[in-house]
């Protein structure tokens, strides 16, 4: 494999990740939408307040992570 299709290769992984990492910040931003929307409405729901901070809490974790990965 030549210089050229290993930058290309890791050209593609490098927008790949990020890709990812966009559409789980992507992801976090609806559910702070969601979660505030339940709050603002003084609904009780707490099963699906919990469910939205676990879920925007590994969403952080997974991005994290992939954010790593870019620093090699």
């Amino acid at each position: 494999m030549s210089d050229k299709d290993e930058l290309i290769d890791a050209q593609k992984q490098v927008i790949g990740i990020l890709f990812e990492v966009i559409k789980r910040l992507q992801a976090n931003n609806d559910l702070d939408d969601e979660y505030f929307q339940i709050i603002a409405n003084d609904e009780k729901n707490e099963t699906r307040l919990k469910e939205i901070l676990d879920e925007r809490t590994a969403n952080a974790k997974i991005a994290g992570r992939l954010l790593e990965q870019l620093q090699v």
